[in-house]
């Protein structure tokens, strides 16, 4: 830990403060102004599609401009997006709260890189530390990000209205973190030698490992936080159960980062990411043995440490897939693909849950599951041959 990475840990917290408030209510915002129900996930669904067609175009960015400028633009485009979902929800505006959320995925898909941001600030030998530090700065999101969510729910006319204003005021404090963080630069490729093209860099074994299993477990994780508001509501609970749920299923989420690192040092990566895999499998067993608090509870519990293990392992096995001048492309074709599964799974959250029920949704989360698991025994496999 030093000075620098500590302000990171906290920029994430705040991130992950944004990221989990915009889940909570985003929805909830959504099924109130939507003119259909289905569409009620439809902001959350803009807000990750905005993070999938931003991706590339932020990983340019920060190389153009370095990763403090373009964080910068990042928390700026935060504060915008907040503002005009303000004054949409006041006005009534469905259309204009999916715009605000779309614009913001600029931001996300800009801070989602605070944990490559982390392996550039620390010595080589630590980085499986420090990616593990910053994504455990989602702690503090854990317990902001529901609580503010709850407690601006009446803060203005219209509910929920208020969680945006206090919002601005995270982005500002995100943006006064980042400010006081120097970034070494950034590896320019020479002129001629950029690296290897995007799609010999999909190809590596590794390369498509990690992606599949990042993109899989985000996938299956915003399937199932996206409805879980809505679903609880659904069966007669309140929205202070529903509050408390997501906290302690990021408190999963992001509690184990803080010894996931060493335990990928000690065990290895595969090992971790195939228990993220069964986590997963138990998180959709114990949602569909029951559907009261605590089985909500203790589905999504297990779903947060699931997908930690397989974030935290698909980052440091991506981390062996690209060369320095290649770091900013490669970045951008996995977030791409993180954010395009999240943008399919935000979609059909909001239709599976409305249509077909909690039940139904958790059963067909079972087909990432599996695709995520065959992945990895693939990758294990290979390289089992290639000794």
């Amino acid at each position: 830990m030093n000075r620098k990475l500590a302000l990171l840990v906290l920029a994430q917290g705040l991130f992950l403060t944004n990221n989990i408030c915009f889940m909570a209510i985003n929805g909830l915002v959504g099924l109130a102004l939507a003119p259909r129900s289905w569409m009620a996930t439809l902001p959350i669904c803009a807000y990750v599609a905005g993070g999938a067609l931003m991706a590339r175009m932020v990983g340019r960015h920060q190389l153009r401009f370095g990763r403090k400028r373009g964080f910068q633009i990042g928390l700026l485009v935060a504060f915008a997006s907040c503002a005009v979902a303000l004054w949409s929800v006041l006005h009534q505006q469905f259309w204009g709260v999916v715009i605000a959320t779309l614009v913001a995925g600029y931001y996300t898909a800009g801070a989602a890189l605070y944990r490559f941001a982390a392996t550039e600030i620390v010595a080589p030998d630590k980085r499986e530390a420090a990616i593990s530090w910053v994504l455990g700065g989602g702690c503090l999101g854990a317990v902001l990000g529901p609580w503010l969510a709850s407690t601006s729910k009446n803060l203005l006319v219209a509910p929920f209205a208020g969680a945006y204003l206090l919002l601005m005021g995270v982005a500002l404090a995100g943006l006064v973190l980042i400010s006081l963080i120097d970034f070494p630069a950034l590896t320019r490729p020479a002129p001629g030698a950029g690296g290897r093209p995007g799609a010999e860099l999909l190809r590596q074994p590794i390369f498509m490992v990690a992606l599949a299993a990042s993109a899989l477990g985000y996938g299956v994780m915003n399937l199932l936080m996206a409805a879980t508001p809505i679903a609880m509501g659904q069966c007669g609970l309140p929205f202070a159960d529903a509050g408390m749920v997501l906290q302690w299923h990021v408190l999963g989420m992001f509690v184990p980062s803080f010894f996931t690192g060493p335990l990928i040092k000690r065990v290895g990566v595969l090992p971790v990411m195939s228990a993220g895999v069964l986590l997963n499998l138990g998180c959709v067993v114990f949602a569909l043995s029951g559907q009261d608090r605590d089985h909500f509870l203790g589905a999504l519990l297990l779903l947060g440490v699931g997908w930690n293990f397989l974030y935290i392992g698909g980052t440091t096995l991506f981390t062996q897939a690209y060369r320095p001048e290649e770091k900013t492309r490669a970045q951008g074709l996995l977030d791409t693909g993180v954010y395009a599964t999240m943008t399919l799974t935000s979609f059909s959250s909001g239709a599976l849950v409305t249509a077909g029920g909690w039940q139904w949704m958790n059963w067909a989360s079972l087909v990432p599951i599996a695709l995520c698991a065959a992945a990895l025994a693939g990758l294990a496999v290979y390289q089992r041959r290639s000794c």
